[in-house]
């Protein structure tokens, strides 16, 4: 049994048609409007549904960690104009039962396209800052919903297994280019490919006003075997929104000095830099059709006028047009790293060369000041007595199977203490009983990330800094790291990573050596088609 498919055209079949499209975000409002007035937003939502050429309308999940109204309303409310909707769903608010059901509401609903996002960290909430909940994260959301569209296994009170009706979903998932170090730019982009390898169809980068770096999201995929379609996204600014941007207020969106003082420039002319500020956004749409992106997805915009205007201007450049603006539009910051070398003609990425610099390194890699001794031992330790069927393992498996079966309470109860102490002095270990200090360069993410992120870096650091710039990211840390070893190319390699709640505050040592945390889960037996991985070298250098 499936959810019937639509009978019009599926945001899919748009994407995969060879038309350039575009989409429109809306956000939804904190409170409710009042019963004898037409929302705004719904007003909003039907004039972009007239417009032939937008081809979906975008509706967001509590943007900036602010509580609003479900994106679901807004698109109950807009499915008579027959456009369709993607549904932002995030991991902030919702664990994963929580993120389930909702998936289940929206199969149910008819909403199948679903932008899938780890999310902001909450800023506000009442009474106080809300407590996130990131229970998964974008990665563990994507494979759950590929899962769901697989047909979902579960057990029944009865023991019984049951397969439960396969959903539709055509599941998107975001990437972060837009980072000035290395450290930050690669694991963003190893993410990507885990998201692809869970489940994810389509990518849209989050918020920049670089051309070279969203060229080369494109370059990446290709050259990793996982193109997929790529959605360009524009915000059209204004000078309170830029400010935000360029003090790194909103995570992940980025607003370099350059740009800024042109933004100062053009927003003291008597239309606050309006026409600039539009022109800009119609020109960088005009970059991503001529990139061969799938689609432009605008958003800043609150009159459908404006969407219009937008899109006129950038459909009357001249064919060739999109090269000169793409030289133009490349605001990035000093040093910035890139993967791909610069191409002289375009100013664009080369997709047939990487980083000169970046593989030299990669050869002879500089020892960062997070290669410590603490680190080292760790790494020898780890070898020696945790690596399946190696060294210590066998020995300590059978020692801990034998405990367990002796029921040798006491004893376990002593070495799961002994294993908690030597572990919180070291990393800060909160006895999650389900280790993740072997995927994330010995770093605890839930001592050292604010998202407790264990499938790779969310989008809003800046400058190797968490994005509550409380801290050092922990997935740029653990790139050092790994890299000094050889090993940041396979980072973030593997199925995804579910934490088991169940096992808190029991001796991950044991949950270790007798199969039962995260590490001994068998890879799914029908994992995403068309993915081969990130590849180990380039195919040219």
């Amino acid at each position: 049994m499936m959810f019937p498919p639509k009978d019009n055209l599926t945001f899919c079949q748009t994407l995969g048609a060879g038309r350039f499209i575009y989409g429109a975000e809306l956000v939804t409002t904190r409170g409710i409007p009042e019963p004898d007035q037409r929302p705004k937003l719904v007003e909003l939502g039907e004039a972009l549904a007239a417009d032939p050429r937008i081809g979906w309308v975008s509706i967001t999940d509590n943007p900036g960690g602010n509580p609003m109204l479900p994106a679901d309303w807004l698109a109950n409310l807009l499915k008579p104009a027959g456009k369709e909707m993607v549904i932002h769903l995030t991991c902030k608010d919702l664990n994963r039962n929580g993120l389930e059901s909702a998936a289940w509401r929206y199969a149910a609903e008819g909403f199948d396209n679903i932008l899938a996002l780890t999310g902001d960290y909450p800023v506000a909430g009442f009474q106080g800052r809300a407590m996130p909940v990131f229970d998964l994260d974008s990665v563990s959301l994507v494979s759950m919903l590929h899962a769901m569209n697989e047909g979902l296994e579960v057990s029944r009170p009865n023991g019984k297994t049951e397969k439960l009706p396969k959903t539709n979903f055509f599941i998107g998932c975001a990437v972060s280019p837009f980072k000035r170090q290395e450290r930050e730019l690669m694991p963003q982009y190893f993410k990507l490919a885990r998201k692809i390898q869970e489940g994810a169809q389509w990518v849209v980068p989050q918020l920049g006003y670089d051309m070279r770096k969203f060229h080369e999201i494109k370059l990446f995929l290709e050259w990793a075997n996982l193109a997929k379609p790529v959605i360009g996204n524009v915000y059209v600014l204004n000078k309170m929104v830029a400010g935000l941007f360029h003090k790194n207020k909103i995570p992940g969106c980025v607003v370099s000095d350059a740009l800024y003082a042109q933004v100062e420039k053009y927003a003291a002319g008597p239309d606050k830099g309006r026409a600039w500020f539009m022109e800009l956004a119609a020109k960088q749409l005009a970059v991503f059709k001529g990139l061969g992106f799938a689609g432009g997805y605008l958003g800043g915009v609150h009159k459908a006028e404006s969407f219009a205007q937008i899109i006129d201007l950038a459909e009357s450049f001249g064919a060739e047009d999109w090269k000169e603006f793409a030289r133009e539009i490349q605001f990035s910051k000093p040093d910035e790293f890139y993967l791909f070398e610069k191409d002289a003609g375009t100013g664009l990425g080369d997709g047939e060369r990487l980083n000169q610099a970046y593989l030299q390194s990669l050869q002879a890699p500089p020892k960062a000041a997070d290669v410590t001794w603490n680190y080292r031992l760790t790494r020898l330790v780890h070898s020696l007595a945790f690596t399946p069927g190696k060294n210590l393992f066998p020995l300590l498996q059978k020692i801990y199977g034998g405990l367990e079966k002796g029921d040798r309470k006491q004893t376990l109860k002593t070495l799961h203490g002994v294993e908690h102490l030597s572990k919180t002095l070291m990393y800060g270990c909160q006895d999650c009983g389900d280790c993740s200090l072997p995927d994330t360069g010995y770093l605890c993410p839930r001592a050292s990330c604010s998202k407790v992120a264990r499938n790779g870096p969310c989008g809003g650091s800046s400058e190797g800094r968490c994005e509550l710039d409380d801290k050092d990211c922990l997935w740029a840390r653990a790139y050092d790291r790994l890299k000094f070893y050889g090993e940041s190319k396979q980072m973030l390699d593997g199925p995804a990573v579910f934490a088991n709640p169940a096992l808190g505050h029991t001796s991950a040592w044991a949950n270790n050596f007798l199969g039962r945390d995260h590490h001994h889960v068998a890879v799914p037996a029908n994992p995403a088609p068309e993915t081969n991985g990130t590849p180990a070298e380039p195919k040219k250098s």
